[in-house]
């Protein structure tokens, strides 16, 4: 295959996706034209696993991350050796001790502070307090940027000390694809439809001890899946399921020859974030089947009643976990579990079970067995989604660290998915209809959010984006403060 060497870059406007004419999808800024022979080396098992063309996306695709704790170190890691083309990791908070526990990008020493194989305990205890005091107190993005960095030189690696969360929706327009994790629902659904705005995939993960989540907002996504051809005919136009339908086939090879394949091209349609959260019932897959509803895991019930419980808890309490040692906070939150366990029509949640969440939620511990293994999914999702290859996520994980088992659910309201839910909204003119059609989030205090940002918090001394390596990939200017 040929393949083109140079690695120049033409400067093109951040705001302006470039386009692949031969399949029009988009493009990031700042996108070389071809592989090199060392790119294709590089990267050749993966190639061979999910072909050229899906390598060639990803290593066009400027990914934003949001929160580099323990997942977001596994995520980053996982995007960067793929061969992602740039990546921005977003975080505002400065690196602990705790950090140092569980997130493995953070405290490496540089190799000149790499003790020698004969070093004395001491030392080595010397070594690791002084390449923690090095990293300590440091933006944890920064921190976490440059290790990524050294992983892949070829990806582009940038800062973001601010808080994403109080720009405005355009801010996130330069980006092909978000992630955001461990951040609560008020963060989650100001985002996601920030990202809805911008027509940009959306993902949203935590990890809560044993236990974690990911959500896909992908609007409206499509893959392509090759196969050999069955008996049974695939048509354009025919729905596989409420979510999924077929948009084109093609077959290579002579009807009725051994051998013959089809290329299947599908189309799922998706919900936001505040939507599929809470007010979305099982799909009726699920709800119909008796055997299928008893097997839905009671952690559904109990993450919906955790996000409710932080979304009754912000503003001065800044949106915290309850605490397991609080009466109040475990009355309300059992109170919670029964509610949406009742409206999802599942069985009863076990009293050590809601124990053992609340437990594992109260001080967001990180676990790095259950960090890689949720990272690990995300990243491949993530992967899977730039190279349209394979069903993505549809559009609830949830994960038991406790019996290693993801469980998946196509989480919607009986309503319009897909671009419908944002694109009716600003044309009807009965509030409630557009408060249902967008979660709630086409309020005029949101509405101006989206427009502006947290102008105050954003413009009170942020600090700009730090390039890590390579050219600095371009942010909008922060807004300005208005009285």
């Amino acid at each position: 295959m040929a393949a083109t060497a140079s690695n120049d870059i033409e400067p093109v406007e951040a705001d302006k996706p470039l386009t692949n004419a031969a399949d029009n999808l988009p493009f990031v800024t700042g996108a070389r034209a071809g592989m090199s022979e060392d790119e294709i080396a590089l990267y050749d098992r993966q190639i061979r696993l999910w072909g050229m063309r899906a390598q060639e996306k990803l290593r066009s695709a400027n990914v934003l991350l949001v929160t580099a704790r323990a997942l977001g170190n596994e995520v980053g890691k996982n995007l960067v050796l793929a061969g992602i083309g740039s990546l921005t990791v977003a975080d505002h908070e400065n690196v602990t001790e705790e950090d140092l526990g569980a997130q493995f990008l953070l405290a490496t020493p540089s190799v000149s502070e790499v003790v020698p194989s004969d070093a004395t305990p001491a030392q080595r205890h010397g070594a690791d307090r002084a390449a923690a005091a090095a990293v300590v107190g440091t933006n944890r993005a920064v921190a976490v940027s440059q290790q990524l960095s050294a992983m892949n030189p070829r990806v582009k690696i940038a800062a973001e000390q601010r808080d994403v969360s109080t720009q405005p929706a355009s801010y996130f327009q330069q980006f092909s694809l978000v992630i955001v994790t461990d951040r609560n629902p008020a963060v989650l659904n100001y985002i996601n439809t920030a990202t809805r705005l911008q027509n940009q995939p959306f993902y949203a993960a935590s990890s809560y001890g044993f236990y974690g989540f990911i959500f896909a907002d992908l609007i409206e996504h499509e893959f392509m899946i090759t196969r050999d051809r069955g008996n049974i005919v695939s048509k354009p136009g025919a729905r596989e399921t409420r979510t999924r339908t077929i948009v084109n086939v093609q077959v290579e090879g002579e009807e009725g020859a051994a051998g013959v394949k089809e290329s299947i091209t599908k189309r799922e349609v998706y919900s936001t974030w505040y939507l599929a959260s809470d007010a979305s019932p099982l799909p009726q897959s699920t709800r119909s089947v008796p055997r299928r509803l008893r097997n839905v895991t009671p952690l559904l019930a109990c993450l919906r009643a955790l996000w409710n419980f932080q979304e009754n808890r912000g503003g001065k309490e800044n949106f915290r976990m309850p605490n397991v040692n609080s009466a109040t906070d475990r009355a309300e939150f059992i109170g919670l579990v029964s509610k949406k366990q009742a409206f999802l029509g599942t069985p009863p949640v076990a009293a050590d079970k809601i124990r053992e969440f609340l437990q594992s939620v109260e001080s967001m511990r990180e676990i790095s067995p259950v960090t890689t293994v949720l990272g690990g999914q995300l990243a491949q999702d993530v992967i899977n989604t730039i190279g349209h290859t394979q069903q993505p996520i549809q559009n609830l994980l949830i994960f038991d660290g406790t019996t290693m088992q993801s469980s998946v659910y196509a989480m919607h309201p009986e309503m319009s998915l897909g671009t419908a839910q944002l694109a009716t909204a600003p044309n009807t003119t009965a509030p409630e209809s557009a408060s249902e059609a967008t979660g709630g989030t086409m309020s005029a205090a949101v509405g101006r959010a989206l427009a502006a940002g947290t102008a105050a918090e954003a413009a009170a001394g942020a600090p700009a984006p730090i390039p890590i390596a390579g050219s600095p990939i371009p942010l909008p200017t922060p807004p300005q403060a208005s009285g």
